[in-house]
Parts: structure tokens; sequence; C-alpha cells
């Protein structure tokens, strides 16, 4: 199965609301889930596949491996972890969650260990999470482009990335849009909101489909079903050519996540 262009995330989700929204998402359609080692919530995740009743082979689960396992002798036991917590004997997509430059494994250590993963058959595709340009490019020189499935990157209308993004389309990777909504932010932009009322719909719908029109993957989360069901619904819309260059010039550089230690030098 090929990366979904629709997900449900579960960043900081925990406990019974994960639970509930993994269960909301699975019953309203939703059929690819985002997690990480780091959220804290594999188990919760699972917890809901099982009682969900979702055959696995109709799935698509995605993972990140936590910046302090990346090392050769460490990255294959979390994911083993990973999967116990999961309740599955692999994952879809495992991710390198953060290039994490001053961790003290270097790139390729950590992508080779990702590689050997994928070969043991724990996970069917592999991939990197908020990579700059010359970081993938370093990569591809260790798995090859062809290996990697998707970087996931912070994308909204307010950081659009476009070098980042070029570089990867060139390259055949999949852009994967995280917090695609800047924490709700766009929501209230007076753009956005001029272009969902001429389409009739919500704000979130539009820059869920701006982001699904440009051919990436979105993993949008909520905890409210009402939500999750509006999310879903961005896929049937379609915003013409004004729509799309009036949201290309809300362009600001508006980066919400960009952790001390982990992040790269942004392109």
């Amino acid at each position: 199965m090929n990366l979904p262009d629709f997900g449900v995330g579960t960043f900081r989700l925990q406990g019974r609301t994960v639970i509930d929204s993994v269960r909301n998402a699975l019953e309203l359609g939703y059929r690819a889930i985002d997690t990480a080692q780091i959220y804290a919530n594999e188990a919760e995740v699972g917890q809901a596949i099982v009682a969900s009743g979702v055959p696995r082979d109709e799935l698509f689960i995605t993972t990140k491996i936590w910046v302090d396992k990346y090392a050769q002798n460490k990255l294959i036991p979390s994911l083993k972890d990973s999967l116990a917590k999961l309740h599955i004997d692999r994952v879809d997509l495992t991710l390198i969650h953060w290039p994490a430059p001053c961790n003290g494994v270097s790139l390729e250590e950590y992508m080779a260990a990702l590689a050997e993963a994928k070969a043991q058959g724990l996970t069917r595709q592999i991939g990197v999470s908020n990579f700059n340009i010359a970081l993938t490019r370093q990569a591809i020189e260790v798995v090859g482009k062809e290996a990697i499935a998707t970087n996931q990157i912070e994308l909204s209308p307010y950081l659009q990335n476009s070098n980042l993004v070029e570089f990867l389309q060139s390259q055949g990777i999949r852009v994967t849009s995280y917090m695609t909504l800047a924490y709700g932010k766009v929501l209230k932009d007076p753009v956005i909101g001029e272009i969902a009322r001429k389409h009739q719909a919500t704000s979130a719908q539009v820059v869920l489909a701006w982001a699904l029109c440009l051919g990436y993957a979105v993993i949008p989360s909520s905890t409210k079903r009402e939500n999750l069901a509006s999310n879903l619904l961005a896929r049937n819309l379609r915003l013409d050519n004004e729509d799309m260059v009036r949201i290309a010039a809300l362009e600001r550089n508006g980066r919400e996540v960009s952790p001390d230690g982990l992040a790269p030098a942004w392109d």
C-alpha cells in the first residue's frame, strides 16, 4: 500500500483521548494512523486498532523512532517494542523523527539501521521527518532515493517550504505535511475565510484541500468526532487557480516547531 493522502495524527493525544480519537477516525473511514515513540501513545493507538475490528491489511500505520534510539544496537529493538505496543507484526512506515545533529549518532548509522529494520520485515517502508535538503541528500546517499517513502515536514499556508518541497518532489520523495493548520492560526486568516465562504466549506477544509492539491499527504488530528468527519470532506473540495494563488501569497515563514538540538538548519 502506498502512503495514503489522508490520515489521522495523534501528536499530543494521550490516554482515553487518543483511544477515542483513533476509534472515531476509524469508524468514519480513516485508514492511515500516524504516531511516534515520543508521543507515548502507541499502546493506546494499538488498543483502539484492535478494538475497531478493521482488518490489518486495510490500515496504514506510521511510527517514528525517537532520537535516543538511533544507535545501530538500539533502533531495531525499539521498533520491536513499538510493534508490541501497537499489537502488530510490522508497521507500514517508520520514520527518523528528527535529524538531531548533536546526539552523537551519525546519519549514516541510523539510516543504515532503519534500512536493516525494513530488510528484517519490521516495516514495509522507511522515511525521514524534519530533514532539510542537505540531510535528505545524505540520507539518499545511504539508502537511495527510492527507499525514502516520505519526508514528513511542517507545512502550512504560513510556512510553505517551497525550496525543500521542490527538491523532494524532484527526487520522487513524497511530502507529508504536519501542522498544516499551524495550531489553528491559519483558520483565523481572512483570506482563508473568504475562500471558505466562496466554496461553502470550513477554513480547515480549505487549508487541507490546498495541501492535497499540491500533492502532499496530510495527517490532521482532532479530539472531536465532528471535526474528524469535517476534515475528511476536504478530499472532495476543489480549489481553483485563484484560490491557490491567494493562499500562496500567505507565506510568512511562520514555523511553529523547531526544537533546539533536534532541528536542522532550515532551508
